[in-house]
C-alpha cells in the first residue's frame, strides 16, 4: 500500500490544504492527514476542533484518515508505515524551507517527500492569513472548506 502522510498544524485547514489532499488521494492508496502537536505553539483552534474540521471536510473520502502525533514526523511515518510525506508548495520561500526539511528527513530515514504545487487560485492562502482575517472579523469563509465555521 502506498501511504502518504500530510503533516501540518491545520490551524485551521485552508482551501490550499484541501486541494493538496484531494489531489494526493489520486497518487496514493491512503493519505494520512496528521496534525502535529507542538506544546510550545499557541493555536487558535483546539486539537479537537481541528480534527473535526478535517473529518468533516473528508467524510466522503475513504482514502483520507485523520490522526494527530507528537515528535518527529519521520518517527510517526515509521509508526504508521507511511513511505511518503506529502507537502504543498505555494512559492519559492516554501520550496527552500521544505527542501531543507525533506533533505533532513531523507538523511534520517528512507522516507521520500513528494511535493505538489498549489493551485493558482489557492496559492496565496495560509493558515496565518486565515487566522488574521478571523481575528479582524473578515469573511474567512472564502479561504477555508465549508467545515470550518466559528460558532
Amino acid at each position: 500500500m502506498r501511504r502518504a502522510l500530510f503533516p501540518g498544524s491545520f490551524d485551521p485547514i485552508t482551501l490550499g490544504h484541501y486541494d493538496i489532499i484531494k489531489r494526493g488521494v489520486h497518487l496514493f492508496d491512503e493519505v494520512i492527514v496528521a496534525i502535529g502537536v507542538n506544546s510550545d505553539k499557541k493555536y487558535m483552534f483546539s486539537l479537537e476542533e481541528r480534527k473535526q474540521f478535517l473529518k468533516e471536510s473528508f467524510k466522503d473520502e475513504p482514502k483520507v484518515k485523520i490522526m494527530d502525533y507528537k515528535g518527529l514526523t519521520i518517527d510517526f511515518c515509521k509508526k504508521i508505515d507511511a513511505q511518503f510525506i506529502l507537502r504543498g508548495l505555494r512559492n519559492p520561500a516554501d520550496f527552500e524551507f521544505e527542501k531543507a526539511i525533506a533533505h533532513t528527513n531523507r538523511k534520517l530515514s528512507k522516507i521520500e517527500t513528494v511535493f505538489l504545487l498549489t493551485a493558482a487560485k489557492t496559492s496565496f492562502i495560509s493558515s496565518s492569513i486565515v487566522r488574521e482575517v478571523i481575528k479582524n472579523n473578515g469573511d474567512y469563509t472564502v479561504l477555508v472548506p465549508d467545515s470550518v465555521r466559528i460558532k
